[in-house]
């Protein structure tokens, strides 16, 4: 039903390649995609590779990072990654996860998220959403991101698990929230032990509805069922937030 629902689900990071998408999911740690895709166009400019990023003076690459917040640590951990994949990577960012849990400030969500998305390695990315809405199907009642992913992981197939995680992130983010889900909207209502924790009225529900979903942007959505892609929709003067 989720497959249904959000057939257009990717990483809503904007990237290139490994080394962009990792920078880009380390940066958005308690900050938005949004934010975070507004800031990387002139960050990767500036810093193009891990040897650039690695050269880069902390004071400048803090202004660059400011607006996604806590810029200070991420700056640390952006510098010290990029070192570290220099000096034990050759400038590549490495594709195994026992490698990419080495680098200073990456976890195993993280890498999972570069793995799945940059090398096409099947993965779980257990992130606030991803968790949340594992316990509320029922499919796992812990609240440690390593244990919900073992979890999950046992229960679908390993071709599975990338989807997975953008169609339940894509729903936490646009149906079923933190504080007020939109149970009376949701399509996979019937299905769910958790139903009836938010609104279940389909027309106070519909209000809740945030991104693609929300009401009067039903011409944003429509592009995104049809396959238009980020940089199409920004064109064409959509506005990707919330």
């Amino acid at each position: 039903m989720l497959a249904e629902t959000y057939p257009y689900a990717v990483a809503e990071l904007d990237f290139r390649n490994p080394f962009e998408l990792l920078v880009a999911t380390v940066l958005s740690a308690q900050t938005t995609d949004v934010r975070v895709n507004l800031t990387t166009p002139a960050l990767f400019a500036r810093y193009p590779d891990a040897r650039s990023l690695a050269e880069a003076a902390e004071d400048e690459l803090q202004e660059m990072i400011r607006p996604t917040g806590f810029f200070r640590a991420k700056s640390r951990s952006l510098l010290a990654l990029a070192t570290r994949i220099v000096d034990d990577f050759d400038g590549e960012v490495p594709g195994r996860l026992e490698d990419l849990v080495t680098l200073p400030g990456v976890g195993r969500k993280t890498a999972n998220v570069v793995l799945a998305n940059a090398f096409g390695v099947p993965g779980i990315s257990v992130d606030t959403h991803f968790g949340r809405l594992s316990r509320r199907f029922g499919w796992t009642t812990e609240e440690d991101p390593v244990k919900v992913e073992f979890d999950v992981a046992a229960l679908f197939e390993r071709r599975d698990w990338t989807m997975l995680s953008h169609r339940v992130i894509f729903h936490g983010r646009r149906i079923c929230h933190a504080k007020k889900p939109a149970c009376g909207v949701c399509p996979v209502a019937s299905l769910c032990p958790s139903y009836g924790e938010g609104e279940v009225d389909p027309d106070k529900a519909r209000k809740l509805l945030k991104y693609e979903l929300a009401p009067g942007r039903e011409e944003l959505h429509r592009r995104m069922v049809e396959g238009a892609s980020r940089a199409e929709l920004l064109a064409a003067g959509h506005t990707l937030s919330a």
